[in-house]
């Protein structure tokens, strides 16, 4: 099969592309799950659509409101379709219940998004029972299969999508008897933690992780320990959510032999979204795991223009300047300037921190001297994306040495 387009991931970024494309060109997603929308598809709270749609819409309902977006503008989406290899610079091998099959792309998007890390990533010792989750597992039980939980549960992480594990366990009738984060403060937004303990109990227990599982077959409790006093303690519970501590789903970029950054495991970037291949582009939360699905769904807007430029013959200048991030920025995206270039989605330059900083100064500097610094009124934290205006770096020589972004 031949098409002008083929988007890996049919989540709020793929989609958002295909529907400001296929009218122009023939366009297939290809989404690995039984149905597109992606993670909004199990996440049944409000929140979604603001900064896209100028409206608030359910989870459910934004990602139904995307995918009849991208079938109105004439895009081919397939579900239960695998993309397991690449056939070629953009031919990729595609197995599905239609069968095995090579699609040849003028210009294929990866759209993959990102995932929680798992129990055995997180190196946690113990038993192995069940009654383990990641937020999108649970998510997924709850509101797509309507299966149940545990009746106590334990959430590791004060991230926002920790909330969201919260408001799911309050409606398969499971009480949170505690949140941890072994960062000083939770992540998220005071509000969030403040209306979760009074509306709902939930208490935050800072500077503590998770050393032990316990319970076979099923779990019956975790340990969890101080990080500074080195107090350890057994809280009783049935259900452990692993929340938070995303890592992009960046399989297929890799075996592609993409540019990919060694920190945050993301596929390099510039500010059009173009990858190292030539009409490969990679977009949403594969590229700065994880943000909101608004600003994933923008990513897709914004690639449009850059791919209808390159499918009528422009290519992109060859070189370009690194962006490099500081600690405690772990990395930053877009992470390429390229000669004549405009600026990357929403002209913001989008970073991780380690640190909290209330009122952080951020600066960047080329061949030893000043480009920019700038007091932010918005924080660094830990645990949501630190939004950085992409003018910082518009004096950046584009002949020259790496950027670095440094923020105090």
């Amino acid at each position: 099969m031949t098409v002008d387009i083929a988007i890996v991931g049919g989540g709020p970024a793929g989609l958002t592309a295909a529907a400001a494309l296929a009218g122009r060109h023939k366009v297939v997603v290809l989404e690995r799950e039984s149905a597109a929308g992606g993670i909004p598809r199990h996440s049944d709270h409000p929140g979604y659509g603001i900064r896209d749609l100028r409206t608030m819409l359910s989870g459910p309902h934004y990602a139904r409101r995307l995918v009849a977006q991208a079938l109105r503008a004439g895009a081919d989406i397939r579900t239960d379709a695998m993309v397991t290899g690449w056939a070629g610079e953009r031919a990729l091998e595609v197995t599905s219940p239609r069968g095995r099959e090579v699609i040849e792309a003028g210009a294929v998007i990866l759209a993959t998004g990102a995932r929680e890390r798992p129990r055995p990533a997180r190196l946690i010792a113990g038993d192995r029972p069940a009654g383990i989750y990641t937020t999108g597992h649970l998510q997924n039980l709850v509101h797509l299969h309507g299966r149940g939980v545990g009746r106590r549960a334990v959430v590791v992480g004060a991230e926002l999508v920790s909330y969201s594990a919260v408001l799911t366990l309050r409606h398969a009738g499971c009480r949170v008897v505690l949140m941890t984060t072994e960062h000083p403060r939770p992540e998220s937004y005071p509000a969030f933690t403040v209306a979760a303990r009074a509306g709902l109990g939930v208490r935050v227990a800072t500077r503590t992780r998770v050393t032990r599982i316990i319970g076979a077959p099923a779990l019956r409790g975790v340990e969890t320990e101080n990080t500074d006093t080195g107090a350890r303690r057994i809280i009783n519970c049935d259900t452990l959510i692993l929340t938070g501590d995303w890592i992009p789903d960046h399989e297929l970029a890799r075996s592609a032999g993409l540019d990919i950054d060694p920190i945050g495991g993301v596929p390099l970037v510039d500010t059009a979204l173009r990858t190292n291949r030539t009409g490969v582009f990679a977009i949403g939360n594969l590229v700065h795991p994880v943000d909101t699905a608004d600003i994933a769904a923008l990513d897709g807007r914004h690639v449009a223009a850059q791919i209808d430029a390159y499918l009528a013959g422009y290519r992109a200048p060859q070189g370009g300047v690194r962006l490099v991030a500081e600690a405690p920025l772990r990395w930053i995206s877009p992470g390429l300037l390229r000669p004549g270039d405009g600026g990357p989605p929403r002209d913001r330059l989008l970073a991780w921190t380690d640190t909290l900083l209330r009122s952080p100064v951020v600066t960047a500097r080329q061949d030893g001297a000043v480009l920019a610094s700038r007091r932010l009124p918005w924080p660094a934290s830990p645990g949501r994306m630190f939004r950085i205006p992409a003018r910082i770096v518009a004096g950046a020589a584009r002949d020259g040495g790496p950027v670095t972004v440094t923020v105090r």
